[in-house]
């Protein structure tokens, strides 16, 4: 199982945002630098969490991206549901009509709790929660020594 490109670099976008939500919206272009990510497609994934009312686009000069809400209350599960969308890991897990062999099939029920297990994984995790940790290693870097 691995997670898209649009989940990994999804999240990178707005933990930078949670990082910089004191100095206000941060620009694409910021952003972009920061993350090592194309401009385009950065701008591709801020829309897709701007619809699932993840962020918010500020126009005008010193506008930007800031996150839509506090960042304790915006999870990874609500990440995952903004960028990969809702459906299970397999298509018959929400719709078992789709598979032919729904009725004897044995797996429908591994795939859907493995999903729901996953999902209430990420819904351990908030980006108030990542922004904290990320903080504490780089407060921990700037302590290091090398001789």
């Amino acid at each position: 199982m691995r997670l898209s490109t649009r989940m990994r670099y999804g999240t990178r976008a707005l933990l930078d945002l949670a990082l910089h939500e004191e100095q206000g919206p941060r620009s694409v272009g910021e952003m972009a630098e920061a993350l090592g990510v194309s401009a385009k497609y950065l701008e591709a994934l801020l829309n897709a969490l701007r619809r699932a009312g993840l962020v918010q686009s500020l126009r005008g000069a010193g506008g930007g991206y800031r996150l839509a809400r506090l960042a304790d209350e915006i999870t990874l599960r609500d990440v995952f549901w903004a960028l990969e969308g809702v459906e299970g890991f397999v298509p018959c897990t929400a719709s078992p009509e789709v598979c032919a062999q729904a009725e004897m099939c044995v797996m429908q029920e591994v795939w859907a709790a493995l999903y729901a297990t996953c999902l209430d994984f990420l819904a351990s995790y908030t980006l108030a929660d990542l922004a904290r940790r990320a903080r504490e290693r780089q407060a921990g870097q700037a302590l290091m020594y090398y001789l």
